[in-house]
This record gives structure tokens, sequence and C-alpha cells, in this order.
């Protein structure tokens, strides 16, 4: 579900029992986080919080008649930016900052809600999702005139004039790389292009009767890629043989809601003939784990462990891609032995949340909210195939199943604050093996016993006959 706001692009998601939303907003516009309701019932009381209930910074009581936001707390950050929808519960914030970003929650008689904000200077959609670029108004006049184009050659992609009541949209333009995927809002001149792709990247230009606007709209591709921990993985390029004029970057960057701080890690130049790899940033953690193919530009990592999950940006002429590696421990238990997932953390702080998921379907398994000393284990999921089995650790999070299946055995995720954290690959099976290597040396091992055994077996008749033999002939001789 997609909420457009000026600038803004939200998506929902269900977590638990508890919503959360993404919401992005350009720098210096306003966002609204939504309460989803059309109308305040008499009782209803409602707060806003920041930083994961920390600090509270709007509060409705309609008993009281009470609606109040408290925009002097972390220092005045909010001051005079914050707006109470009366009817809703609504809230709006003004004139976006970058230190807005974070972790808002909502919480009402009848809903909680999580909201995660970024506030970034450029737009950035998924592919294959739908964004609108806002005109900035909220109804159009009778004699405005505004255009919208696209490209460092500013090619003109949509066109009004309200004197004439001209609606115009050239999506045949550029090869058609817009075909059938512009529309244009009668009422308030706003640009929505649908199903987009890593093409409809680039620089957006508002003109108005008397007014330029720039937008910068980067298109983000999209791609989870798993690798299980030390083996290699190879992200691809996407391209069979570069160009000549072809440059290609890619960047490393842990956390794309929260911030947007890539590192360049390596880096190709067809023209300069340059193909480098920048493994020792980060305090040397890609140190000798990076190969670029001199061909395609693809990047290949090496020995792969949990500090290399995070979002790999492949940066070309025309495109903006984004990786999400995911690095998995595998690990392997016997059908009816106890396995403990470990969360990694020694203590859970007081404002910590962790969720436990399993399978392709992130079915939720196990959650914790530290603040409400709420531990829950949801064991009648997937047809109760854990009842029973799931333990949370109270100190750590860590997740423990006893008395494992086969129907146990897949993908299982850690997340931590919304984030992940980590993964597992968990095998099941009947005799305890780590791998191929270890299975073939216990195959190895057991024909080499079983070996030894018929060799001892034989030895043992032999030795017999030959006493037997030597007992028949000394009764002969006697």
């Amino acid at each position: 579900m997609f909420h457009r706001f000026c600038f803004c692009l939200g998506l929902w998601r269900l977590v638990g029992g508890l919503d959360y939303y993404y919401y992005q907003v350009l720098e210096g516009k306003s966002v609204t986080l939504s309460s989803d309701l059309t109308e305040l019932k008499n009782d209803e009381q409602i707060h806003w919080w920041i930083g994961n209930k920390d600090t509270v910074i709007a509060e409705i009581n309609v008993t009281a008649n009470r609606f109040s936001v408290f925009d002097d707390v972390l220092d005045g950050r909010f001051r005079d930016r914050l707006k109470l929808d009366n009817k809703t519960g609504s809230l709006t914030i003004t004139n976006t900052r970058s230190e807005d970003a974070g972790v808002y929650e909502l919480q009402t008689n009848q809903i909680s809600r999580a909201v995660i904000l970024k506030v970034s200077d450029e737009m950035r959609v998924w592919a294959e999702q739908s964004v609108t670029l806002s005109s900035g108004v909220s109804e159009l006049k009778n004699d405005d005139q505004i255009q919208w184009r696209f490209g460092n050659e500013d090619i003109l992609i949509a066109e009004i004039n309200k004197q004439t009541n001209r609606f115009s949209v050239f999506d045949d333009v550029l090869g058609g790389r817009f075909r059938d995927r512009l529309k244009l809002d009668k009422k308030t001149g706003s640009l929505t292009i649908t199903d987009t792709t890593v093409e409809h990247a680039g620089v957006y230009k508002l003109q108005t009767n008397n007014e330029i606007n720039t937008v910068k709209q980067t298109v983000r591709a999209f791609k989870e890629v798993s690798v299980t921990m030390g083996n290699s993985v190879t992200l691809s390029s996407g391209v069979t043989e570069m160009m000549d004029d072809d440059q290609i970057q890619w960047k490393f960057g842990e956390d794309w809601w929260f911030s947007s701080e890539y590192t360049l890690i390596a880096e190709v130049n067809i023209t300069q003939i340059k193909f480098s790899v920048f493994d020792k940033v980060l305090f040397g953690r890609f140190s000798d784990r990076l190969k670029l193919d001199i061909k395609t530009g693809s990047l290949t990592i090496t020995n792969t462990t949990v500090e290399y999950k995070g979002d790999y940006k492949l940066q070309t002429n025309y495109i903006d891609f984004t990786f999400r590696l995911i690095v998995c421990d595998e690990i392997l238990v016997m059908e009816g032995d106890s396995v403990t997932l470990n969360s990694d953390l020694t203590k859970l702080n007081k404002y910590d949340q962790i969720e436990w998921r399993f399978g392709d379907e992130d079915t939720l398994i196990a959650e914790i909210y530290k603040q409400n000393n709420r531990f829950s284990v949801f064991d009648d999921v997937l047809d109760g195939r854990f009842r029973d089995r799931l333990k949370l650790d109270n100190k750590t999070g860590s997740l423990t199943i006893t008395d494992t299946r086969t129907e146990h055995a897949g993908v299982y995720e850690l997340r931590f604050d919304y984030v992940r954290k980590r993964s597992f690959i968990l095998t099941v099976g009947s005799v305890h093996c780590c791998g191929p290597t270890e299975a073939v040396i216990r195959l190895v091992l057991s024909a080499l016993v079983g070996m030894a055994t018929v060799i001892i077996v034989l030895y043992d008749i032999r030795s017999r006959r030959a006493e037997q033999d030597q007992a028949h002939i000394h009764a002969s001789q006697t």
C-alpha cells in the first residue's frame, strides 16, 4: 500500500500484531504519519512517540478534549513543526530535516504501529512500483501552465495548459521508455510514474508559470541475494560485455533506511582502463575478498562472513541497482535433538524489540518487546509444526527448538528493531554431519571399520580352524 505525499513514499507491512510503515520524504518537505483512522471516537486516546516509545511528541485524549504536541522535547528539535489532525489523530511534520529520520510509534485504543521515516535529499523507489512527483499545489488555477521534463536534455514528458484544458503525456519519447507509465493529476498537476524500472532514474524538472523546480528521482532496483557463510557470491552487473565508455562503481552500506552513507569498494573505468578494488576500507573488512570481472564488471566476494551482510549499490552510466546480501549461518542437527539459534546478544536493553521468522513466507514464530516485558512464541502457526518446541531466552533473545523434525529445516531470520540482524539455514538429518566433506569422511571410516570387522572375523575363523586341525592331528598321532 502506498501513501502519496509531497515527495513522499510510504510502504505498509505487517509484523506480527504490529503494523509498521516505511516513509520517505525529501528534506524540507512535509510528511504526514497516518493513524489510518477516519474519525476519533469519544473515548479515543492517542500517543505518538519517537525512538521506541522513548519520547512522547504528541498526545490526544478525546474525553478530556486535549490535543497536545510536545515540540520542545529533544532540545526543541521539532519546534513549530508538529501538527495533529483533530479529526483523525494523524501527525504531520513540516519542513523536515535529516535529524527527523528514525522510528516513530503510534498507540491508539485499537492499534500499535511503528513508522520508519527516512529523510533524504533525493527520491528513491523500488523498481516495479509507482512514485508520484508532486507539483506542490493543492489545486490548479485557470491560467496555470505546467511542464514536466526529464534528463540532462530536458525532454518534455508531460504538459498541462489549464486555460485550454489540455492535459498531455508524451510517453513515446526516449524510445518509449515511459510508454503507458505516465499519469497526470488534473486537479494538482502532479505526475505519477507507474511500474518503474532502472531506466526511469534521473533528474525530473517541474516548470510552472514562472518557476522551475528540480526533482531528483532515483529509481533503485532492488534484489535480495543469499549466501551461506564461508562461500563465495557474485553480484552481477547485468551486462555481458562492457562498452568503451562504461564506468562502474560498487559501494557498500550496512543500513539503507537510516544511513545514506555508502563506501566505495570497487570501480571500473574502461576509458582509463582502470579496474580497482578498495578492500582496505572499513578497517580492512574486505581484505583479499573482492574480485572484479574485467569483462562484465561483476563483483565477487569470497569467503563470506556475517559482517558482509548489507546493501551493495551498483552504479553505472545509466542505472542504480541495489543488492541486499544475506549471509546465513549453516547449522546441522540430528533429528530429535535440540538446537539454539544465537542472537549474539549478551543482554537485552530496555527498548529492544526482537522477532524470529521462519521460511519463505517470513512467518513470525517468536517475538520480544522488552519494554512491555513481553516474550511470546507462536508455536501454533504453520499447522502447529513448532507446537511445544520453541523456547526464548529472556536474557539474550536466543531461540531454542527442541525435539527437531525434518519439517523444521529451513531459513530462520532474526530481526532486531525491525532490521534483519542474522539469518540461519537449519538442516535436520538422521545423522550428525556438518557438510559433504565430513559425510564422505564418515562413510570412508564406516567402510574401513566394516572391512576391519570382516578381517577380524575371517582371522578368527581361520585361527579356530587351525586349532581344530592341530587338535585333530594330535589325536591321530595318539
